[in-house]
Formats: C-alpha cells, sequence, structure tokens
C-alpha cells in the first residue's frame, strides 16, 4: 500500500494545549509548540495580536496546567524536569518576560490551582508533605517560608476555587473507610472549620467545583445515580438543584462571569458536547455545532465562549462560539504543513461482542484503499488509566498507522468512562481480567472482518495500555504476534511500592481500584505480566523512559530480565528500548517522531 502521510512531517504539526482565559476577559494564554517544543503564548481577544512569553523556561511536556496572577499581569506555571514530575512553580512576569522560581521542595509536586483575588496569595495542590493536600503560597515573601499548608489529610486532597470573596475555597477529599468514595468541602481560606457540603451516598464520587458569582452556590458533580451527573450546590443549606438528565453522563464546567450560566460537557457514544445549564432555570441549552468533540469550554466577558474543537479527520483548532447568534469563529485554525488532511480516514463508531452477552464500545480505523480479496495486519490499542477513554477525537497513531496498511481497534473496555458507573468498575479488583478478555474479545472480532489477516494480530498502548499490552501476550499466548508496551506496567507490587513512596496520590488510587496489598497479594501475583513471562511467544518492542515515576523503568526492565531468565534473548525473541530524556512518554515532538518512528519500523518488520 502507498503511504501518503510523512511520519515525521505528521509529528510535527504543532499542538495547542492548556487554554486560561484571563480573569478580565480579554485575553487567552496557552502552551504551543511551534518553535518544535512548547512555549507559553498569549492572545488578545479583541486585536488578535499573540506573543510568546516564553522562550525555553516553559516545560518540555505539558503535564500540568498554570493560572493567572489576580491582576493578570503574570502567568504561575509549574515545570518538571525532563518527565520526572517533580513540578515546581515559576512566575512569569508577563510585561517583561521574566521568570522566577518560587520556594520547592526537591522531592514535591506542586499543581497552582487559582490567584487568591487579594493578588498575594496563590492555591496550590501540594505533595510537599507527603500525600497530594492544599497548600497555600504567599507570593509576597522572598527569601522567607512561604508556603501554609492548609489540609494534611491522609487520603488524597485536592483544592479547586477561591470563593469570589476569597474567605472560602472548595476541596475534595475522602475521610471515609470506603477508599472508592470521595465528598466535596469547603474550607476557611486560613484553613480553619473544614465542613463537608457534598456527600450523596457512601462510596459514591461526588465533588465540587467552581463558586457561583454570588458566593452562595458552587457547582457540584455525583456519580450516586449511576452517571456522572452536574448540578447546584447551595453551600449553607447543602441542597442540590441535578441539571443533568438520568442516564446521561456529563462532567461540570465553569460558570459565566454573569453567573447566568454553567457550563457541563455531555459525553455520549464517545462524543463531548457542550452544555449550558440557565442557573435560574436549570434550563439545558445545546450549541450548535458540527458533529465533532469539544473540550475545555470557558466564557469571556461579552457573552462568547472559548473552546478547542476536533474531529477524527481534523486536528484540535480553537473556536470562538457567540451565544448571541450561535455562530462561531476559527480563532486558532489547525495547522497541516505538509500533510494532506484529505489523507486522514474517519474513525468508524462500532461495538463487538464480549463475555457475559455486552458489548464493548470501541472505534475501528481501516487503510484508505482496502482491495478486494486482500487481507492486512491488524492491530489493537489499548488506553492508559483505566479510568479513561478513547474519543472520537484526532488519533495521529491511528492515522499513520492506517495510512502504512494496518486496522487499527480502539476498545474502551471494562474499566472505562464514559458508560456509566457500572462499566467504569467492572475492573474493580479484576485488572487484567475482565478488562483484558475485552481485548480478547476484540482480537475475535478483527478476525471476524473479511479484510483482516487473524494470523497478523498485534496490540500496543502506554501506560495502563502498556499494562494490557504485556498482559495480553503471556495470559493469551496463542493471539498475538507482536506487542508493543510503552511505559507500561508488569509487577503490580513493585508498581504500589513505587507509588506510595514517590507520587503518594498514585498509590492512593491504586488501592481504590485493586485493593490491600497483602490481603489481595494472590490476585497482584497472578495480574502482573512478570509472573507469566515464561508463557510468552509473541514478539515485543518495549519502550520506556528513566525518568518516569507513574510507571517506573523497573517494570520494564523487570520483565526483560525475566524474559532473559526463561532462556529469550534480546533480538530475536524481544526488543527493548529506553529514553534517558523522557518520563511518562513523549512529550515533545522529537519524541513523538522517535517513538512513532522506532514503532512504525518494528512493525513493518515484524507484523
Amino acid at each position: 500500500m502507498a503511504q501518503r502521510i510523512s511520519l515525521e512531517a505528521l509529528a510535527a504539526l504543532p499542538t495547542v494545549a492548556a487554554l486560561n482565559i484571563s480573569h478580565s476577559g480579554d485575553q487567552v494564554a496557552f502552551y504551543a509548540d511551534w518553535t518544535g517544543r512548547f512555549e507559553l503564548y498569549t492572545l488578545n481577544l479583541a486585536t488578535r495580536e499573540r506573543r510568546q512569553v516564553t522562550d525555553g523556561q516553559a516545560p518540555k511536556a505539558v503535564r500540568a496546567g498554570f493560572v493567572w496572577s489576580a491582576e493578570d499581569s503574570r502567568l504561575l506555571f509549574s515545570r518538571d524536569h525532563n518527565g520526572d514530575e517533580r513540578q515546581a512553580l515559576f512566575d512569569l512576569n508577563l510585561a517583561g518576560g521574566e521568570v522566577k522560581a518560587l520556594q520547592h521542595a526537591p522531592q514535591s509536586m506542586d499543581y497552582a490551582v487559582a490567584a487568591h483575588p487579594d493578588g498575594q496569595r496563590l492555591l496550590v495542590n501540594s505533595t510537599r508533605g507527603g500525600q497530594m493536600n492544599v497548600h497555600v503560597y504567599d507570593l509576597t515573601k522572598e527569601g522567607e517560608p512561604a508556603w501554609t499548608a492548609l489540609t494534611t489529610l491522609p487520603n488524597a486532597t485536592q483544592a479547586a476555587a477561591w470563593s469570589p470573596d476569597g474567605e472560602r475555597l472548595t476541596l475534595n477529599t475522602n475521610e471515609s473507610e470506603d477508599l472508592r468514595n470521595t465528598d466535596g468541602y469547603v474550607l476557611n481560606a486560613g484553613g480553619s472549620d473544614l465542613r463537608r457540603v457534598l456527600s450523596v451516598r457512601e462510596g459514591s464520587q461526588d465533588s465540587v467545583g467552581e463558586w457561583h458569582p454570588d458566593g452562595k452556590r458552587v457547582a457540584a458533580s455525583s456519580d450516586a445515580d449511576g452517571t456522572r451527573r452536574v448540578g447546584l450546590l447551595t453551600v449553607e443549606t447543602g441542597e442540590v438543584q441535578w441539571l443533568t438528565p438520568e442516564g446521561t453522563e456529563e462532567e461540570m464546567g465553569r460558570f459565566s462571569p454573569d453567573g447566568r450560566w454553567l457550563s457541563a460537557v455531555r459525553n455520549v457514544d464517545s462524543t463531548l458536547t457542550p452544555v449550558l445549564y440557565d442557573t435560574a432555570t436549570g434550563k439545558a441549552r445545546e450549541l450548535k455545532l458540527p458533529p465533532g468533540l469539544a473540550l475545555g469550554t470557558q466564557f469571556t466577558h461579552d457573552d462568547r465562549m472559548l473552546f478547542q474543537f476536533v474531529t477524527s479527520t481534523t486536528r484540535l483548532e480553537v473556536l470562538l462560539y457567540n451565544l448571541t447568534d450561535d455562530t462561531f469563529e476559527v480563532l486558532l485554525p489547525a495547522e497541516y504543513g505538509e500533510v494532506d488532511p484529505a489523507d486522514f480516514v474517519p474513525g468508524e463508531y462500532v461495538k463487538y461482542p464480549t463475555a457475559d452477552g455486552l458489548m464493548v464500545p470501541a472505534i475501528l480505523y481501516r487503510p484508505r484503499e482496502l482491495e478486494t480479496g486482500k487481507t492486512y495486519p491488524a492491530l489493537i490499542h489499548a488506553h492508559g488509566g483505566p479510568t479513561a477513554q478513547f474519543f472520537r477525537g484526532f488519533d495521529a497513531q491511528a492515522q499513520f498507522l492506517a495510512d502504512r496498511g494496518y486496522l487499527v481497534l480502539c476498545p474502551n473496555v471494562r474499566g472505562s468512562t464514559g458508560y456509566g458507573v457500572t462499566w467504569r468498575d467492572a475492573n474493580l479488583l479484576d485488572w487484567g481480567g475482565r478488562d483484558l478478555a475485552d481485548v480478547a474479545a476484540g482480537a475475535a472480532y478483527l478476525k471476524s472482518l473479511l479484510e483482516v489477516d487473524g494470523t497478523r494480530l498485534g496490540i500496543f498502548g502506554g501506560s495502563y495500555g502498556g499494562y494490557l499490552s504485556y498482559m495480553a501476550v503471556v495470559k493469551y499466548p496463542d493471539l498475538f504476534k507482536v506487542g508493543v508496551p510503552i511505559v507500561g506496567i508488569t509487577d503490580l507490587s513493585q508498581l504500589y511500592e513505587d507509588n506510595s513512596r514517590v507520587m503518594p496520590q498514585l498509590g492512593y488510587y491504586f488501592r481504590t481500584i485493586m485493593g490491600d496489598p497483602v490481603e489481595n497479594a494472590e490476585l497482584w501475583r497472578d495480574r502482573s505480566a512478570i509472573t507469566h513471562a515464561a508463557d510468552l511467544k509473541a514478539h515485543l518492542l518495549m519502550m520506556h523512559g528513566t525518568n518516569d515515576p507513574r510507571c517506573p523503568v523497573n517494570q520494564a526492565r523487570g520483565f526483560r530480565d525475566a524474559l532473559l531468565a526463561n532462556g529469550r534473548e534480546e533480538g530475536r525473541d524481544f526488543e527493548y528500548v529506553e529514553f534517558g530524556d523522557e518520563g511518562h512518554g513523549a512529550g515533545d515532538i522529537a519524541g513523538k517522531t522517535r517513538s512513532y518512528r522506532l514503532m512504525a519500523d518494528y512493525l513493518a518488520r515484524r507484523l
């Protein structure tokens, strides 16, 4: 099959990320890698003047957001070192361009949440005390301690927003013995009077977000009814006005500056649609957009909204939507460089049967020109998370693989979000069980397609997708010809030990998914690919960053050593690559290009 899409040209296409509108509403700041690496930019919404405001000081990979100072004169952002995720805070003066490092504990992770209205304090979620907790950083102090811990709770705790008067803040944590539980709280700005204001039922994941401009209500969310719903919570009374229709999955967004609207994003069949709720009447309003995926909705101060929009065949662009007449303009168009977007193939939304009579939703990419009577190799792409989801957006990996003659199936296996609580929680205490059965069922589905060569199946994925890639080739050793686990997991006990020490919020998350490491030790051993390394028949390409704190490189090294101990040879039975300048996956254009090329070359040789 003739290749039309240059892999290098595709990987080099620029990305715009983390848009954030200023408090005044007249500017938007964002990250973009137009220079070949990410830098911070500002764009004046009236004049359309665009400025690059960093020159090498921005993070190599965007793993954290940033906030505007109260007076919009500075940006406060986090940056790690080559993917190690030891996020440190920096203060960028927009007038002069100076970047100043704020006080940082070397092993901590600091994430800016919001500037206080007084302009002197910064709300921060940080692990500087061990577990993730809520802190305040005093921006007026130099050369003396500036940090104050507002919470010191044992379970992962994260702030959401200051109240309009700066006297209180919202946060979410869990004080229940049920680790799956999350509740919403309000706390005084000084750290006193922690009060739970939202707890729909024990075990549900309930949270609070931004404050309404009236200072009396906050955005709320709960999955107690089986799907995630959005509502308005009156803080003093605890009364909640639920806005999302029953049976619908939505994520809460932000309030318009005048308080008239609360935005939400509706998740249906792997699409995301903006919905506005009238805060007085509760009536819903859907924006008039073509089919696609809308991300990161925000309000300006002149009855407009800003968000990113994407489809399976068009890359992300930034739209400015006029709420007065339901028209929109493209504020930042997608760039395609040397790539012809007409060469992209659409993602087909499909469902295939799996165990228990259930159907697995997935997105299928087929090569552009399938020859009658000819069969093609096929790949399953396993997503990360597992509490994540494949959407019908633009997938660069699927596009370059389809262009090279592979069918690519992207399944939302059990454990994925977007399909209700029952589906999301179907792999609790069962990693490598029902979720992996859905992967195997995906392989069976691919084999049922007339255009697929059932002897040439592969699987790849990153993070939890890497975990499933490792598990699939040892638990179903005759099913796949190749596997490409990227920053994957092979030893659950080792992962928990490392996460608990280095990223305690992830150690907590893992316990909510797979239970107690002692009580479930035998389960953890069985659901670790390293236990079954001797059963491997497929050929592997393992890729891992040495700076990865989420899935440390010892996960890949341990599996490689287990293969060698079982008589496998590097080159003959597997290939192994480490990246010394990466963490949890490639975050810049050079890294993406390198990973894409390694994968494409490997599949051409082995599949």
